[in-house]
C-alpha cells in the first residue's frame, strides 16, 4: 500500500511507494532548522528540540498526481542541498542533492501527515537521530544506529545507480538532469536572517 503525500492546502498531491525500504531520521541540523524558519512553518515542521522527522527514500518512489506547478526549490548556499517546497502554502516536500544521479530524497513529515495512516504504520519507527549537537536541549545520540542508517542509505543509492532507478525522478528533467524549477539561492542577508532566528 502506498502512503499519500500532499501539501497543507491540498494543491500538490501524490504518493510514496516501497514504504519499508526507507530510513526514518530525526535531523537536528541547523540547516533543516533554517529551512523551517525560511518557510515560516517552524511549529509544523520542528519538534520541541528543533528536530525534523525525515523519511529517506528514492525519488523513484515518489509520484506527484496533481499540483506540480506549485513546486518550488531553494538553497541555503550556492552548493547546499536542494530544498523543495510548495509556493502555494510553504509546505516542505524534501531535500535532494543537486546531482540527480545520487538518487535520494529526504521527505519531510509535514507533506506526509495523513489521518488515515500514521508515519509509524507506513514507514516504521525512527531508526536514526542526526546532528544532535544542534538540538535545543539534550538529545541522546545513537552512534551504532547512525552507522547502520548511513550504510542503508548508501546501499539504496548504489542499488538505484546500478539498476537505473535513479533516472526516475519527479524533480529533475529526464532529458537534461536539471531541476524542474530553478532553485532560489538565499542572499547572504537572507541567510543570516534565517540562521539568526534559530
Amino acid at each position: 500500500m502506498d502512503h499519500s503525500l500532499q501539501c497543507t492546502c491540498g494543491t500538490l498531491k501524490g504518493t510514496v511507494s516501497d514504504l519499508r525500504r526507507v530510513n526514518r531520521v530525526i535531523c537536528y541540523c541547523r540547516d533543516c532548522q533554517a529551512f523551517a524558519h525560511f518557510l515560516g512553518r517552524t511549529p509544523d515542521i520542528l519538534d520541541a528540540k528543533g528536530g525534523t522527522d525525515v523519511i529517506q527514500t528514492l525519488p523513484a518512489n515518489v509520484t506527484f498526481t496533481a499540483g506540480q506547478e506549485v513546486i518550488a526549490c531553494m538553497r541555503l548556499t550556492e552548493k547546499g542541498l536542494l530544498r523543495w517546497y510548495t509556493k502555494c502554502c510553504n509546505t516542505p516536500i524534501g531535500n535532494t542533492v543537486a546531482d540527480f544521479k545520487i538518487s535520494f530524497i529526504g521527505l519531510i513529515h509535514t507533506c506526509l501527515d495523513n489521518s488515515n495512516r500514521s508515519l509509524d504504520d507506513s514507514f516504521g519507527p525512527v531508526r536514526m537521530i542526526s546532528f544532535t549537537k544542534a538540538a535545543k536541549g539534550t538529545v541522546e545520540s545513537r552512534p551504532v544506529a547512525m552507522i547502520a542508517g548511513i550504510l542503508r542509505l548508501v546501499a539504496m543509492v548504489m542499488r538505484a545507480r546500478l539498476n537505473g532507478a535513479y533516472k526516475r525522478t519527479p524533480l529533475f528533467s529526464a532529458d537534461t538532469g536539471a531541476p524542474i524549477v530553478t532553485p532560489k539561492v538565499l542572499s547572504p542577508s537572507e541567510r543570516d536572517a534565517v540562521y539568526a532566528a534559530l
